[in-house]
């Protein structure tokens, strides 16, 4: 009898723990968590609801060298932009119309954007403003081992460019690459013919002293 109510003693612990920190691992995520250099990106903002009231609102800062391109419009959510000095986009807020549409408790909503990467590698960090109808804003704009993180994609070192309509090409170093394999081919070619050219030599120098010889006798 002991061993059993220690047993589920140790099963509620188990789920206390458990759904105690259910909602700390509930954070807003930008994905993909890993991209390329000036890649045109398709990102996806997901939103989940940690608490039990609704979320009405939400908003994302767009890194300084991240540019923004478009959004998907949702159903029910209204969306908007603002700029900084330079008429970049700087943020994006979803926002519902109707409490109907709103994010309820448990439930998550995706958010579409397409984003040009910076030009160069590295970690890019997503700012989020999340808004409740209780009137409280969790700000997600810690560091990774923050209690309210922000997401961060990681920007590898992409070996193509990008031009303003998304369409990519190789690079210099890329370019080069394929023009030292030809290189490589051709005095490939060269030594092959060298070597037969060689070989048609000696057998036409045996030919010769064998004529010679020949000849002597």
């Amino acid at each position: 009898m002991i061993h059993k109510k220690k047993f589920l003693s140790g099963l509620v612990a188990l789920a206390a723990v458990f759904f105690i920190a259910l909602p700390v691992s509930a954070h807003v995520t930008v994905n993909p968590s890993q991209s390329t250099t000036e890649a045109w990106e398709t990102y996806t903002v997901r939103i989940p609801v940690e608490k039990d009231v609704d979320t009405t609102k939400v908003t994302i800062k767009i890194p300084d060298n991240v540019e923004f391109k478009m959004y998907e419009p949702v159903d029910g959510w209204k969306t908007t932009t603002t700029t900084d000095d330079n008429d970049k986009v700087a943020t994006v807020t979803w926002e519902a119309e109707s409490e109907e549409t709103a994010i309820k408790a448990g439930q998550y909503r995706d958010f579409t954007f397409r984003a040009q990467n910076p030009k160069e590698p590295g970690d890019i960090a997503w700012d989020a403003f999340q808004y409740y109808t209780d009137g409280s804003i969790v700000e997600w704009t810690g560091d990774s081992d923050a209690e309210l993180p922000h997401s961060i994609t990681s920007i590898a070192q992409s070996n193509e460019t990008v031009d303003s309509h998304g369409h990519s090409t190789k690079t210099d170093d890329a370019a080069d690459d394929q023009q030292e394999d030809k290189d490589a081919e051709h005095a490939n070619e060269g030594t092959n013919i060298n070597t037969i050219l060689s070989i048609i030599a000696i057998v036409l120098s045996l030919a010769a002293i064998v004529i010679t010889f020949i000849r002597k006798k």
